[in-house]
């Protein structure tokens, strides 16, 4: 079965940066993911499409195909009350907060007496990276893994 929208994609992959260092891999179990969905950056899946289980791919994905370019503009001044369910801050740490569009990861730039400094580019922004993946399975989704826009893990939710 091909890679393709509505399919339940189930891959191991490394992910490295541009100096071939890794910063994250699946571990044991496969990582699932549905097609056509945005669950996956948009260079990944345009590699995956097509492919099928026992494929293996080396793919370089550009910003504008992984995370987007880098924005200056995307520095933001926030009240520290909004972040105090993070704990004791401090400069380079990441933390959700929510959002309208749901929770968003940030990474601490300054943290004053009563306001934090934060970035809310994701933090592989603006990076090349290199993805190793190995596609373990293709099925068809569920009518509710449609519905959720998203893939269920074995027994139900994988969220």
């Amino acid at each position: 079965m091909q890679i393709e929208k509505d399919k339940v994609v189930s891959l191991h992959y490394q992910l490295f940066d541009e100096q071939d260092v890794l910063i994250e891999q699946t571990s044991d179990e496969p990582s699932l993911y549905l097609h056509g969905h945005g669950n996956m950056i948009p260079g990944v899946e345009k590699a995956l499409e097509g492919k099928q289980a026992g494929d293996k791919l080396d793919v370089t994905v550009a910003p504008v195909d992984g995370y987007g370019e880098r924005r200056d503009d995307a520095l933001q001044r926030v009240s520290a009350k909004y972040l105090k369910h993070a704990g004791k801050l401090k400069a380079g740490m990441q933390v959700p907060v929510q959002t309208d569009d749901g929770i968003r990861w940030v990474t601490v730039i300054k943290v004053g007496l009563k306001t934090v400094d934060v970035d809310t580019n994701h933090p592989l922004a603006g990076r090349t990276l290199r993805f190793q993946m190995s596609v373990e399975d293709v099925r068809a989704a569920s009518a509710e893994e449609i519905e959720h826009g998203h893939a269920h893990g074995v027994g139900g939710h994988q969220h």
